[in-house]
């Protein structure tokens, strides 16, 4: 069984997802006890609460030993803006939890590695469930946290791994919440940018991993349309700065923004089983 806490570092869900995923789990998981913080459904703007609350409700879930995991319930942006204070707020409760979630998340999931605070995983989130494919996507974590590595993103290979969302990488480069990856695998994937954009962050996030064992490109999704084709694809891009930084290109990875994401625990895979 695992206690797990839900909370929305960026933005909110809404009460019928919590209902959704409520019903979901007692259905099909009841060993698991989920505890959805009310905080998830407070509106401030753009974010779900103000930072002071969205602070608050993670170190609540993060301090609290009565919990095993922390599942983010949406990305979005805003997490950046706490992780640094989460993180100075952080005691021994937090220290042995599992933390799950992707895309924004990244944030606090790059936080958490560099700090040596628990099990960061790159993972599907609560706010999918109301969807037949989202579904699928809540019971592969749930499945994870019972132990079940199918939902395991396939080309992990007994060497450390992060998976992040493009900008996500981007934007931690170069700040006090970016890990040190030398060694590690690295999988990055995007949505919603245009190629010229994803050609932009490949040039600033390359130039920031240095000594990593390679680079696997995640889907690359609903690209918008510009004014004039760019003239190169997601893996063309991919691997142009790849060759230019001299980092390995390995290949694909099955994660994106899609309920097809796969489940990649930070570093050594079975170092972070979901039990």
């Amino acid at each position: 069984m695992s206690r797990i806490a839900i909370c929305a570092p960026a933005t909110p869900i809404t009460r019928d997802h919590a209902q959704a995923l409520q019903t979901l789990a007692a259905a099909e998981f009841p060993q698991h006890r989920l505890f959805i913080h009310d905080q998830c459904f407070a509106v401030d703007g753009h974010f779900a609460g103000p930072d002071e609350l969205r602070l608050a409700a993670l170190l609540e879930c993060a301090n609290d030993p009565a919990f095993d995991a922390v599942w983010f319930a949406k990305g979005g942006y805003g997490s950046n803006r706490i992780a640094e204070r989460a993180i100075m707020g952080m005691g021994p409760a937090a220290r042995s939890k599992t933390w799950v979630g992707f895309s924004d998340m990244g944030y606090l999931l790059g936080a958490l590695y560099r700090a040596g605070i628990g099990r960061p995983v790159h993972a599907p989130m609560p706010v999918s469930v109301q969807s037949d494919a989202g579904k699928d996507a809540v019971r592969r974590v749930l499945r994870w946290f019972d132990g079940d590595n199918a939902g395991l993103e396939p080309s992990l290979d007994g060497r450390p791994a992060v998976a992040f969302n493009l900008m996500t990488l981007a934007m931690l480069c170069g700040t006090e919440l970016m890990p040190d990856l030398t060694g590690h695998v690295v999988m990055v994937e995007e949505v919603s940018e245009h190629l010229y954009a994803i050609d932009r962050l490949f040039f600033h996030v390359t130039a920031h991993l240095p000594g990593i064992a390679g680079l696997r490109l995640g889907r690359i999704s609903d690209v918008p349309e510009n004014d004039r084709p760019f003239g190169a694809q997601p893996e063309e891009i991919a691997r142009y700065w790849c060759a230019r930084r001299g980092i390995a290109f390995l290949g694909a990875a099955d994660i994106g923004h899609d309920a097809a994401n796969r489940i990649v625990p930070f570093g050594l895979a079975g170092d972070a089983a979901g039990q």
